[in-house]
């Protein structure tokens, strides 16, 4: 009899598991869900090789669907119309990050503007940065900055190619695009050698993310599970901090006479409204370690994929070429300035094209919900998480004509005149995310990518190593990289 009732009891929670899997909320469909088996499952599935599943389940379900996973349901849209009623339309409901993102607490290695909670230090965060270093009036202030990192570039350029026949794009660019941004954290004092280290701990960290990402959501369990693992990111983080905090130690030394220009003076005099404080050292550090990590990464990866096209496509590169000559004249004029940039149209739709065509991050951060929302029909419920696919938004067929096509041409036409590429009214492409959490710095990046590209095609001519041909095909780092990194040969125009 015993026996029996056991039976039942069982086949009854199996029962109750399957029909709240059967999704009784209304929640975008999506395949089946049964707990801990399927987050099981999901687990052992590598980051690289969910995009494809998605692709799949928006194909057989359409352009919202349900994803449940450990943390709830997470739902992926892959719309551009309802990205654009999800972020924009309803910003505010959408507005927060999932709580394993969230810095709410404001623990000092947490601390960032990407992650933290929405609310008056999200703000505080974000207006500081947009208002300071990232903004178009501050720009002209590290003209002088970018042009010594451009020469600098230029002739490690020439150098590798006249020792080894080649160069290794990436590994460049990388490099002289982490130094900018030192200099525009730091100022210029910093030493080239501390440029070099913290670059290395910097790529460290992110390099590492995919091992050390799990140790933050459980430390205490994750330092006794994997103690090796656990003193390795100590060991990188102390690095971090104590290079930081020579240079910012440095700065408040500037700060003090009035010199103030660089981002870490700016968060120096900053005050946490909801606490009424400085901010700690502590997350000073990862405040700028955000800084130097968003703004080199997908800055370089986006350049490399814009010059992998023009290497591919010669009559591309020729054709931006053209249009710099007659805009800057002579070829004696070596310097393609900030100032010409404005007047370069066809190098603006190369830049657009390579962000639609190779956006560098195929997602967005994560989005939670602050309160039930209703999209396309179906309730997105409170404290779900909603994730917005970036690429398949930019290769949306119904929107661009042979999308998968790399035809800068197409952003040319007159509907693309002052084209607003953070979706305020329509959502056609989101490489900088749209609605409250986009990207702050989406001027300084298209900034960096057009005037870095244009003098590296005015100065060289790019064709690929040894005659062979681009592979254009990517895989998943911190960004979405080249699987094959770019190798070209390079003359002297």
């Amino acid at each position: 009899m015993e026996s029996c009732w056991l039976v039942i009891i069982v086949c009854f929670c199996l029962c109750m598991l399957l029909l709240k899997s059967l999704n009784p909320r209304n929640l975008p469909p999506g395949p089946l869900h049964l707990p801990i088996i399927s987050n099981i499952l999901k687990l052992r599935t590598s980051f690289s090789k969910l995009e494809p599943i998605l692709r799949n389940l928006h194909a057989k379900h359409g352009p919202i669907i349900t994803f449940h996973f450990v943390s709830g349901p997470n739902i992926f849209i892959a719309d551009h119309a309802l990205a654009h009623e999800a972020l924009v339309q309803n910003g505010v409901v959408l507005a927060d990050r999932p709580k394993f993102l969230s810095s709410k607490n404001h623990k000092s290695e947490k601390l960032s503007i990407t992650t933290c909670s929405y609310g008056a230090t999200w703000r505080t965060l974000r207006r500081n940065l947009a208002s300071t270093v990232v903004h178009t009036s501050r720009f002209r202030s590290f003209s002088g900055t970018r042009k010594r990192v451009l020469d600098n570039l230029l002739k490690r350029l020439k150098t590798d190619a006249e020792k080894n026949g080649c160069v290794m794009v990436m590994e460049h660019v990388r490099d002289a695009m982490f130094t900018l941004l030192v200099y525009m954290c730091f100022g210029e004092a910093v030493e080239t050698q501390k440029i070099q280290h913290i670059k290395h701990v910097q790529r460290s960290l992110m390099s590492g993310l995919a091992r050390f990402g799990a140790l933050t959501f459980f430390p205490k369990l994750a330092s006794c599970l994997f103690r090796k693992r656990w003193h390795e990111l100590l060991h990188l983080r102390r690095a971090q901090k104590h290079i930081f905090s020579h240079w910012v130690e440095q700065r408040k030394h500037v700060c003090e006479k009035g010199d103030s220009i660089c981002y870490v003076d700016s968060l120096l005099k900053l005050r946490l409204p909801e606490e009424n404080r400085e901010l700690e050292e502590g997350e000073v550090v990862a405040l700028c370690s955000e800084f130097l990590t968003g703004g080199t990464d997908t800055t370089s990866t986006a350049l490399e994929w814009v010059m992998a096209n023009l290497v591919k496509y010669s009559h591309i590169q020729q054709r931006v070429v053209e249009e710099i000559e007659k805009v800057v004249g002579g070829r004696e004029k070596r310097e393609v300035k900030e100032e010409d940039l404005n007047k370069l149209a066809y190098l603006k739709a190369v830049i657009l094209e390579g962000l639609r065509r190779h956006p560098p991050s195929h997602f967005l951060v994560p989005h939670e919900v602050r309160e039930d929302v209703v999209l396309n029909g179906y309730l997105v419920p409170k404290n779900g998480s909603v994730n917005v696919m970036v690429a398949e938004i930019g290769w949306d067929q119904r929107v661009w004509e042979d999308p998968m096509a790399f035809k800068p041409e197409r952003f040319l036409g007159s509907e693309f005149e002052g084209f607003d590429i953070i979706g305020r009214k329509e959502i056609k492409m989101m490489p900088f995310g749209v609605g409250r959490r986009a990207c702050p710095a989406y001027n300084l990046a298209m900034l960096h990518l057009e005037y870095f590209v244009a003098n590296l095609v005015w100065n060289f001519q790019w064709k690929a190593s040894n005659g062979g041909s681009v592979d254009l095909s990517s895989k998943q780092e911190f960004t979405m990289v080249m699987k094959h990194p770019l190798q070209a040969q390079i003359y002297p125009r």
